[in-house]
Formats: structure tokens, sequence, C-alpha cells
């Protein structure tokens, strides 16, 4: 005789809640997210955890949670207040939310854990009209100008600018880098190192003549054993043995300081920088595929919120040169 049961698989009748563990496993694991992309992931989807407990909701398994629960978290993202801004949430922060919650039912799916769709969470569009910035090329001879490189420090941020504009590396990519990566003799012009970027993804960067040559300066005043290519001289970190490897928020103001000093009027990060790689790139007609491959973008979608460059110059063209829009001009002709 076969009894039957009505007990769940113990993985289905989990909380929502005690799923976070094994899905951050996952995003390590099997999506070969970074350690920080995972960091970002918990915080977003504990805001969510939060709002089930405030609601009395801690014990709900993914089975049960539906349309009306997300309808409700999106109404409390929505006029949840930003502790720092004392503002109500962006709609691109609430959009960051969202994204985890999904990509939380997404991996419910892949998993066989009955679940809501993730197709129904929807992402809340945001009407500002938000496009990429970067630096016109007079802009960019401007902030590559305004190191004075008669010092150590000023080898190093001018070397810093130009390699963040010639290869487009993210700033955490930059920071990883290490001097013996970088074999560069009197005879090296330019010059192709192999990087691990988000997700584990290897792509080759490539350095321009003019970035060799500052690295080259800067790698040449070097002194010091520490293995990292870019590092701090605070009189404090000199005393230390440990490395003196800048960090993100090193870089960070570091291009601010001479932003500042260049004039500029703009915000401008050492994102801002990748950015005007890529606009740099298709604005001299290179296919958006390889400005992928440049980026080291795992999907094409990415990439293509750089179009607008190409776009701007198919208008400035057609406006320039269509036959249409000289008939006028012809008509004026005696």
């Amino acid at each position: 005789m076969v009894l039957s049961s009505n007990k769940k698989p113990m993985n289905q009748s989990k909380p929502i809640i005690d799923h976070k563990k094994n899905f951050l496993d996952y995003l390590e694991i099997e999506k070969g997210l970074s350690s920080n992309t995972q960091k970002n992931y918990a915080r977003f989807l504990n805001k969510f955890f939060k709002w089930l407990c405030d609601n009395n909701l801690e014990k709900i398994t993914p089975d049960k949670l539906t349309t009306d629960h997300i309808s409700k978290y999106r109404i409390f993202l929505a006029r949840h207040m930003d502790p720092r801004s004392k503002k109500n949430l962006k709609r691109s922060t609430q959009n960051l939310y969202l994204i985890s919650l999904r990509s939380l039912l997404e991996y419910f799916i892949e998993k066989e854990i009955p679940s809501l769709s993730p197709t129904n969470i929807k992402l809340a569009k945001d009407k500002s009209d938000k496009q990429v910035k970067f630096l016109t090329i007079e802009q960019l001879r401007k902030l590559l100008g305004a190191p004075k490189t008669n010092s150590i420090i000023g080898l190093r941020d001018k070397a810093i600018l130009e390699v963040l504009f010639s290869t487009g590396l993210r700033v955490q990519e930059l920071i990883n880098l290490n001097r013996e990566q970088f074999k560069i003799n009197k005879n090296t012009e330019d010059l192709e190192v192999v990087v691990v970027g988000k997700g584990g993804r290897v792509r080759t960067v490539y350095f321009s003549v003019r970035a060799v040559k500052w690295l080259k300066k800067y790698l040449d005043a070097r002194k010091d054993m520490d293995e990292a290519l870019f590092i701090n001289y605070w009189p404090a970190a000199l005393k230390s043995n440990e490395s003196r490897r800048l960090t993100v928020k090193s870089m960070d103001n570091i291009v601010k300081k001479y932003v500042k000093i260049a004039g500029l009027p703009t915000i401008v990060t050492p994102h801002t920088l990748r950015h005007s790689f890529a606009t740099d790139l298709l604005s001299q007609g290179v296919d958006l595929r390889i400005v992928q491959e440049f980026l080291g973008h795992r999907n094409i979608a990415t990439t293509q919120i750089y179009t607008h460059v190409s776009k701007k110059q198919l208008k400035d063209i057609h406006k320039k040169m269509h036959g249409g829009n000289r008939l006028d001009e012809e008509q004026k002709t005696p």
C-alpha cells in the first residue's frame, strides 16, 4: 500500500526569508557575481524581508506570494523616505529593490520552487531624461593636462587619468592592477593586459601610446616594493607594512581634484571617463558589439546606453547631407 502525503518538499515549505543564504550562494557559484554585487543584492532584499516582517508575513512561502503583496510593497517603496536625503526614494533606487526581488523569484523558478512569476515585477518608469555623462575631447584635454608631473603623486595621477580614458576600465578593475602585469621598456609603445571584470569575466584591455608613456614615467619613479600598480603616499601609509593600494574612494577623490583644477563645469567620476572612452569609440564609427567587448559587458543591452551618440551623429549627417534639405536653397538660385 502506498501512503500519500500532503507534505511539501522541505525547500518549498521554507519561508521566503529563509531562502536568503541559498540565493546568495547561487549568485556567487552559479551566476559568478562579485562579492560586492552579492552584498548589494543582500542589502536590497533585506528591505523586502523587513517589509514582510512589519506586515506579519515573515512566514510566507514563495508559492503564497501574490501580485497584491508586490503592489503593496511597491507603494511602500514609493513612499519610503531616504534617511540621508530626507526625500522619497528615487524611481531608479526603487528599481534596484525591485530588481533584487525579481532575481530572487528567478532563482525560485530555476530551482523549481513554486512561486510568483518574475514577470510580475514591473519596474518603475523613470521619466527623467537620463543621458550618459561624458567629456568632450576638449574637456578631456583639459582634464588630462591638469596634473603637475614634477612629483611622484602628480605622475601617479597623470597615469591614472590617462589609463582610465585609454582603457575604459571600471575603477575596481583599475585598483586591482599589479605592477607585475606591466613589463614596459624603452621600446614599448602600446600595451595590452588581461583583467578579470564583473562576474569573473576575463577580457583584454589596450593601453594607448600616451598611457604607456606616462605609466613608464610613473613606474620609473617608484622606489617602493608594493605590488599594487597605484598606491597612496599618505605619511601614515609610508610607515606601514601593509599594502598601500588605492581604494575606490581615493580614485574618486583624485578625479574630482583634477576636475576642479581643470575648471570643468560638470560632475565627473572615474566612471565618466569609462563613458567617455565608449562614447569616443562610437563617435569614430566603431561597431557597438566591439565596444561591448572593450567594456566587458555581458549583455549588449548594457552597451546600448551609448547609442545616443550614434543617433545624434545620424541626425547631424542627415541634416547636413540629405538632398531634401537643399531643395529650398536650390529654388532660391536664379
